[in-house]
């Protein structure tokens, strides 16, 4: 098994580099596993995969059956981050919703620093938390300046070292409240100890998270930006990267596509009465037997 250092020492290198990371949520072992041996080759010479793994609060809730409202903590995440890292050697970067008190964030802090976890993300909600592309369909209520700013010097100052980076997720333009407050929140959570940040938006048409990569990359041009574009779904990985961003998480397709394809299992199998009409659609049993070492 890898050291917990030398699992998360590439992620900060790699986002200091001069390209733009691909992330994958992972909500199990073998998703991860198939996140990293995921390659293309682009060109004569070129190959492309993913740098790292997102661990998604959305999607380890959903697998388990449970709403999207923060119900699960650290703790009780761990387990499954832990079967993961048994089988993959990718960085991980944990979706951490609100972090929860300033007080319980800075224990579960050193949890997930101890197991290997190479970045932690918060959102600056606050009260009951609710999907972020829910918009203003739904109460959500932003932290204060001040109070999230409190929360993640809490968390920078339980670090036992500084392998594990602090990135601050902004909710502004899901709320609807505008650029400049954006900018505003983003620029002090990065003075008070965020190494990176998080844009989320769910327009559309990708206006908006464009605009704002420009306008941050002029006020700070070294600090690691990270967009989610599950609204955006046009917007290619290259457009994202000469825009300014340093990293791009596709954060819950992996769920998203295999419930997909396990319901359409499911019910072809009624419809059918058998599985042969399946069988194209499904992994072969010889494959399946070599997709673990061990197996056989």
């Amino acid at each position: 098994m890898m050291d917990t250092e030398a699992r998360r020492r590439p992620l900060s290198a790699l986002l200091d580099s001069n390209r733009c990371l691909r992330v994958l949520e992972a909500h199990s072992p073998i998703s991860a596993l198939l996140a990293q041996r995921a390659r293309l080759e682009i060109s004569p010479g070129h190959t492309v995969g993913y740098d790292a793994i997102w661990s998604s609060s959305l999607t380890d809730s959903t697998q388990r059956g449970l709403p999207d409202i923060e119900i699960l903590s650290p703790s009780n995440r761990l387990p499954g981050i832990r079967e993961i890292f048994d089988v993959c050697s990718l960085p991980l970067i944990f979706d951490a919703d609100t972090g929860g008190k300033a007080e319980h964030f800075a224990i579960h802090i050193k949890m997930l620093e101890r197991a290997g976890v190479s970045a932690v993300v918060i959102e600056d909600k606050c009260g009951l938390k609710k999907n972020s592309l829910l918009g203003i369909e739904v109460d959500q209520a932003q932290e204060s300046v001040e109070a999230f700013c409190a929360k993640l010097q809490a968390g920078c100052a339980s670090r036992t070292g500084s392998g594990l980076m602090m990135i601050a997720r902004c909710e502004s333009l899901i709320l609807d409240r505008g650029m400049e407050e954006a900018m505003a929140r983003c620029l002090a959570y990065v003075e008070a100890g965020a190494d990176g940040i998080m844009i989320h938006s769910r327009k559309q048409d990708g206006l908006e998270i464009l605009e704002f990569a420009r306008q941050f990359r002029l006020q700070r041009p070294k600090v690691p930006l990270i967009c989610v574009p599950t609204s955006y779904v046009h917007l290619k990985f290259e457009v994202l990267e000469r825009a300014g961003f340093n990293a791009v998480i596709y954060a819950n397709h992996m769920l998203r596509s295999a419930y997909l394809a396990m319901r359409d299992t499911a019910v072809g199998i009624l419809a059918n009465g058998r599985t042969l009409e399946l069988e194209p659609r499904c992994l072969g049993i010889d494959e399946i037997l070599d997709l673990v070492p061990g197996t056989r």
